[in-house]
């Protein structure tokens, strides 16, 4: 089933041809973007109504990701699945050939992380970042579905790794926000270093309260 579904994926790219270099983008470059959309969420983080909080899910965004990544690299290896293209004759391959093992996905497992972060962070209560999650989950599926179209993914590496970043991310807050958000509190005490949790108009406002 799962050659099945990637044979049809990958003959949409001599189907519809003039798509070609859109998904080879994504497939390749978009998950660069994540890197950004977290920062720009820390950004608005510092503004939330529980910065600490909301920082220290945006800091652990980041960290998660880089945790998922590296524990998706033991499973691969414990796995072992080749590439399609190593695998299946005539693969529509749009993209160079990698040396590693397709299952599950790197690029996958890092949308399903960063996204699961990000609606994490949006969880409190800044409606920017609520987009921002919104925005980082169209991207995680059309990067999951462009891996397949460009025949470096079967669709059950995609979905492993959307999970499998999903779940990291998830399981590693609920274990270890206390600890994150205690190390942000010890930042946001330091006054030169306060404007990293808390933005300087609300540092201003929260400020001018105590006095």
């Amino acid at each position: 089933m799962d050659t099945s579904i990637f044979k049809a994926i990958n003959s949409l790219a001599i189907t519809i041809s003039w798509a070609n270099p859109v998904f080879r983008f994504l497939a390749v470059y978009a998950v660069f973007l994540f890197g950004p959309l977290t920062l720009l969420s820390w950004w608005f983080a510092r503004r939330s109504t529980k910065p600490t909080q909301s920082v220290a899910a945006a800091i652990w965004t980041a960290l998660g990701t880089l945790l998922a990544v590296a524990l998706n690299q033991l499973i691969a290896h414990g796995v072992g699945r080749l590439r399609p293209y190593y695998s299946i004759s005539h693969v529509n391959l749009l993209v160079a050939r990698a040396n590693d093992f397709s299952f599950p996905s790197d690029h996958a497992t890092t949308a399903g992380a960063v996204t699961a972060g990000l609606f994490i962070v949006s969880a409190f209560g800044i409606r920017k970042n609520r987009t921002i999650a919104l925005i980082s989950l169209a991207l995680a599926l059309l990067i999951a579905f462009s891996r397949v179209y460009v025949g470096a993914h079967y669709p059950g590496d995609v979905a492993a790794g959307l999970v499998i970043g999903a779940s990291i991310m998830v399981l590693g807050w609920k274990l270890l926000h206390p600890l994150i958000e205690h190390i942000v509190m010890l930042v946001e005490k330091n006054r030169s270093l306060s404007g990293l949790v808390i933005a300087k108009a609300s540092l201003a406002s929260a400020r001018s309260k105590s006095h």
